[in-house]
């Protein structure tokens, strides 16, 4: 065998093993998930839509601890921001909080040993959440612990868009402002959140404190009826269809990446065909490569047919949320994309009362008012470099 066939019979092999990598590891995923969701559920809720002001009041919520503090992120940062985020962490520790951090294993990768050195020394207990491991290497590397998720004695929780690090902030002069939805929860719900965050952790960190009735505290009923939905394995996709196809009348989509499956497009087509109107908002600019160019076929195909489409111009939206008939909205972890929808372990909020959807629509509609509108004419324009990457990111699209 001369060379080059060599190499591509290299090639090939290699193809055929991430192949079969991936199918057998997503079929394990798929046997070993136990899916877990809330009934209806009442309680109270904050919005952030900032995250210095989400972050003032995080920090202080840490600051008053009393017992314990459990936290997940998917991206901590190496930077001024997550440094002050540490020495916090490592202050309660010290005064003599449990003090848990999990955080997803790439996602955090720029945390350093060092700096996992000091927190450990001061009490805090670090755990990694989706490690690559085999003997399905290449699937385990695809499949992300997305969540952001903490819980402060039992008693408060938050959960949304935002990680921690400096961007976060408005400290990244390419994608400031930044603009994502951050809630924060108190009332029925938040012992099952902290019952989230334990199953993780007793999967990640070898400790069971699942049943253990010194985190699980009932709370007090709120007003706001909602459910806490977690996802993964492809659950997203059946609950997306499933608010979908109920549609009689508007959907509201955010989201900073817009790569729907073929399925969901479908649905979304078919509620065009039967007057629901559709709004879609998304970046302006973006902060991967690949993903608006991966956006552009779907988003063309719902123009044609009469939807609405909205670029966010007044800095960076990461903002992830759908709006259903003014009657049920969305707010929580996931992208409208499909690496959320298939790979990434997500947790999302879902609301069922009309004084709160129209809330949140009045947030979602100072997004838009800081938008310009995508036309058919502005993805028509002939751009041989953008096809080209459009190509490859439709090639690429289940990663992105």
């Amino acid at each position: 065998m001369n060379f080059p066939d060599t190499v591509i019979a290299l090639i090939l092999l290699i193809i055929v093993w991430l192949y079969l990598d991936f199918k057998l590891g997503r079929s394990k995923h798929l046997r070993i998930f136990h899916q877990r969701t809330t009934p209806i559920l009442y309680g109270n809720f904050d919005i952030f839509p900032h995250g210095k002001e989400l972050f003032a009041d995080y920090f202080d919520e840490i600051i008053h601890a009393e017992h314990h503090i459990h936290i997940l992120f998917y991206i901590v940062r190496n930077d001024h921001f997550s440094q002050e985020f540490f020495t916090l962490l490592k202050t309660k520790a010290q005064e003599g909080l449990e003090v848990r951090l999990l955080i997803d294993r790439l996602g955090s990768i720029q945390v350093k040993k060092e700096i996992l050195t000091e927190l450990r020394k001061a009490g805090v207990q670090i755990a990694f959440s989706n490690r690559i491991k085999l003997p399905f290497l290449f699937y385990s590397s695809q499949v992300r612990n997305h969540r952001k998720i903490s819980i402060i004695d039992g008693k408060i929780g938050y959960l949304g868009g935002f990680n921690i690090g400096k961007e976060y902030i408005d400290q990244d002069p390419k994608l400031s402002p930044w603009r994502d939805y951050h809630l924060k929860i108190t009332g029925e719900s938040v012992p099952f959140l902290q019952g989230e965050f334990l199953v993780d952790w007793k999967e990640y960190a070898q400790e069971n404190f699942v049943n253990d009735s010194a985190y699980i505290l009932d709370q007090p009923k709120g007003s706001v009826p909602h459910q806490i939905v977690p996802a993964e394995a492809g659950l997203l996709e059946m609950e997306y269809l499933t608010l979908v196809r109920g549609a009689a009348k508007s959907i509201m989509i955010g989201s900073p990446y817009f790569i729907p499956s073929k399925k969901l497009m479908k649905e979304l087509l078919l509620a065009i065909n039967r007057g629901v109107s559709i709004t879609v908002v998304v970046p302006y600019t973006t902060d991967h490569i690949l993903v608006q160019e991966a956006s552009y076929r779907y988003l063309r195909t719902l123009l044609k047919e009469g939807a609405r489409v909205y670029q966010y111009k007044k800095g960076f939206y990461h903002a992830k949320s759908l709006v259903f008939d003014d009657k049920i909205c969305d707010i929580g972890t996931a992208n409208f994309d499909k690496r959320s929808l298939f790979l990434n372990k997500e947790i999302n909020c879902y609301f069922h009362d009309p004084a709160f959807v129209q809330r949140f629509k009045d947030v979602l509609q100072k997004d838009i008012l800081d938008s310009k509108p995508l036309t058919l004419a502005d993805l028509n324009q002939p751009n041989l470099f953008r096809s080209f990457k459009e190509v490859i990111a439709g090639a690429m699209s289940y990663f992105l």
